[in-house]
């Protein structure tokens, strides 16, 4: 017969349980923008003939994930909606207008998530955009890419993920044709570990 375990051993023994029973805390990271190697990319059929296409050059975040529990991850994103981008200077500057964005009293739109749904290799990321003024609830699918150990030292993952927003769900109701009611944006994402 084995002799009881004393107090010390025994509280010991115990907080390893449930530290290997508990979930590991998310890891933090950066979204590396400095790099280029992170973007937030749109694109608006144009008469419905083809693609109009864009980006947005000045944008930070962050976000925590977990890699064994992808369901408790987090992100918070802020774009300069100054800083929209289609390669045309004058297109820019309608956009920019009271027209469209009106950058001059709504310099900022944010995205910060609610919660994460699981689904094979994809997710659901539901969270509340804030653009032109106007908070709404939207789901992006996203994807992970990947992650692992960078050149230089640090760690990184990286995520993919698409959203579509009506225009006019957000006050913006100059009229651009049926065909374009809606904007899709592409959000390609790489986190530095911190």
């Amino acid at each position: 017969m084995k002799p009881p375990l004393s107090r010390p051993l025994l509280v010991a023994a115990l907080a390893l349980a449930v530290g290997a029973a508990a979930p590991a805390a998310a890891v933090d990271y950066v979204i590396d923008t400095a790099k280029s190697h992170a973007s937030i990319n749109f694109r608006i059929k144009h008469l419905g003939f083809s693609w109009l296409t864009g980006r947005f050059n000045e944008f930070s975040g962050t976000f925590a994930f977990d890699e064994a529990h992808p369901e408790a991850s987090k992100v918070k994103v802020e774009v300069d909606t100054e800083s929209i981008d289609s390669n045309h200077a004058e297109r820019d500057k309608h956009l920019r207008s009271k027209d469209f964005l009106d950058t001059a009293t709504y310099p900022k739109a944010t995205f910060e998530s609610t919660g994460v749904k699981v689904s094979g290799d994809k997710a659901t990321v539901t969270g509340n955009l804030t653009l032109h003024g106007v908070t709404k609830p939207i789901e992006i699918v996203a994807e992970h890419v990947g992650g692992g150990a960078d050149p230089w030292g640090g760690f990184r993952q990286g995520f993919t993920g698409t959203m579509r927003i009506p225009l006019k769900d957000y006050g913006i109701k100059f009229d651009l044709g049926p065909a374009s009611q809606e904007v899709e944006l592409t959000l390609n994402i790489e986190g530095v570990k911190q």
